[in-house]
């Protein structure tokens, strides 16, 4: 039998044990907690939010404003919007020719884009260093009443301008990748440079334009406003072109690409 100080000391190792255990067991969450409440603090230091504008997007007319949200270091979502006003199109002489570009004189089209992207960072983050960035885009294009022409090469061997009126829009799903890299500008690194480095995106498009002429058009009419339609060639829309007495139809459903480049600037807080 255990007398009274044998039963005293037992039963200081087991208080012993028990707290010791307890201590153990105490001091891991106490050290996680610690830097939980340390990686917390970090995270609410940094400022997480970004509003900027592409700069070079305004020499095609392009109002834009996007905002982007980190979530924690390597992690952000980025949306945009972009409205491009009712104007002539930019750098139509660099996809038509001349004599092409005479004919749709006073074309006007006016344009909205909405981008949504995820950015994961590498490096410092928080919004700042490398980043890579998928995409999704959506796209709406639509055109003024506007008027074309084409020569018509008559069975009597003279040439006859014939005049149409032109109308339509068009909309694209894409999606795509982008690379790029954002700076802080300033020591309380509140201003902020987004530098595009290059980005492309592939989709489809879907849309329809009409052109109506005053002329009853003949079989041989309507062969030659084709092929006058389809020689245009533009690029990275695929379209197709029906002709009847009225005039044509122009049916965009195909592939949509687009490519993304350009500076932003922006406000951090």
């Amino acid at each position: 039998m255990l007398n009274s100080a044998h039963f005293l000391l037992l039963f200081f190792y087991i208080t012993k044990y028990k707290i010791m255990k307890k201590v153990m067991l105490f001091i891991p969450c106490l050290l996680f907690s610690v830097l939980q409440a340390q990686e917390d603090q970090n995270i609410s230091a940094e400022k997480m939010n970004i509003v900027k504008t592409n700069v070079t997007a305004y020499a095609f007319r392009n109002i834009n404003l996007s905002y982007e949200r980190a979530f924690n270091q390597w992690l952000s979502l980025n949306i945009g919007f972009g409205t491009m006003p009712e104007g002539k199109v930019p750098f139509i002489n660099a996809f038509l020719k001349d004599k092409d570009e005479k004919r749709f004189e006073n074309l006007r089209v006016k344009a909205t884009n909405f981008t949504i992207e995820p950015r994961f960072y590498i490096g410092k983050g928080y919004g700042k260093g490398f980043y890579f960035a998928p995409y999704y885009r959506y796209s709406d294009v639509s055109s003024n009443t506007f008027d074309f022409y084409y020569d018509y090469n008559g069975p009597d061997g003279n040439t006859y301008q014939i005049p149409l009126k032109g109308q339509g829009n068009t909309k694209g799903n894409s999606g795509g990748l982008m690379v790029g890299v954002q700076f802080f500008l300033t020591r309380s690194q509140n201003l902020v440079l987004d530098f595009w480095i290059a980005g492309a995106h592939y989709g489809s498009g879907k849309g329809d334009f009409t052109m109506t002429s005053d002329y009853v058009l003949t079989s041989d009419m309507q062969s030659q406003l084709k092929k006058e339609i389809e020689n245009l060639d533009i690029p990275f829309v695929k379209y197709t072109v029906e002709t009847n007495a009225n005039g044509a139809k122009i049916k965009v459903d195909g592939p949509w690409a687009g490519f993304r480049s350009g500076l932003s600037l922006g406000y951090r807080f």
